[in-house]
């Protein structure tokens, strides 16, 4: 599903390039469950942003569904990311005068999706994560497990066939951060290929596959299982 082909990310600082990505190679298979880890600065975000077309890389081939997307135009590339990607953000992103309703209505409303179709869809998302009963409160009206939730039903709602996650539950306590997992992990077990980026080893040790990053490269692929309890698999 996924082809990178050494990709870089560069930036120029000070007239001198700044790698935050480098000669990074890997093939993620259609319903495949990723976690992607490593410490602060070692490039999780920006290789994320680049399999989610928010960024285009400096060097290197992105092949999604065997299309080289990295050539794509800013048009083409909003169309895949409109209807192909999902994305759940650890600072939510939810408008605050909208509803759980409308926020999650917002994405097919940018799509020209007819209104009442967007109503029916939008209920159906809510009630799949559990907010069937809060679908007409706004995001201040929610706890921010239930925020979260709100983010992954419009994640969903345009049926993407790749979901990215950047921190779920970084703003979570414990048990709400177990339910957003599970949550997460009912999709995959549906078909959704999802990759995970995450600071939480346990969080990590869930997924099917774990890739550490270091200085902008991977430096390691292992299994999820292979990852013990509370581990720094970058340390």
């Amino acid at each position: 599903m996924i082809e990178l082909q050494h990709i870089a990310k560069r930036y120029e600082v000070g007239g001198q390039p700044i790698y935050a990505l480098r000669e990074t190679s890997e093939i993620i298979q259609s319903g495949d469950y990723v976690a992607i880890v490593g410490p602060s600065g070692s490039g999780k975000s920006t290789l994320l942003n680049i399999i989610g077309c928010l960024l285009r890389p400096s060097e290197g081939a992105y092949l999604f569904k065997g299309q080289d997307v990295s050539q794509l135009d800013d048009q083409a590339l909003s169309q895949l990311r409109q209807h192909q990607i999902g994305f759940i953000f650890q600072s939510f992103h939810l408008v605050p005068r909208l509803t759980a309703l409308g926020n999650v209505a917002l994405p097919m409303l940018f799509a020209g999706i007819p209104s009442s179709e967007r109503q029916l869809r939008a209920q159906e998302a809510l009630e799949s994560v559990g907010l069937s009963d809060r679908m007409h409160h706004r995001p201040n009206q929610l706890s921010v497990g239930q925020r979260q939730r709100v983010v992954i039903a419009r994640a969903i709602i345009m049926q993407p066939s790749l979901l990215l996650a950047d921190e779920p539950t970084g703003n979570l306590d414990t048990h709400s951060g177990q339910q957003i997992m599970e949550l997460l992990e009912s999709l995959n077990a549906k078909g959704l290929t999802m990759l995970v980026v995450t600071h939480d080893p346990n969080v990590a040790r869930r997924a099917n596959r774990i890739i550490v990053l270091a200085d902008g490269q991977i430096v390691k692929r292992l299994r999820g299982d292979e990852l013990l309890p509370g581990s720094l698999p970058w340390s």
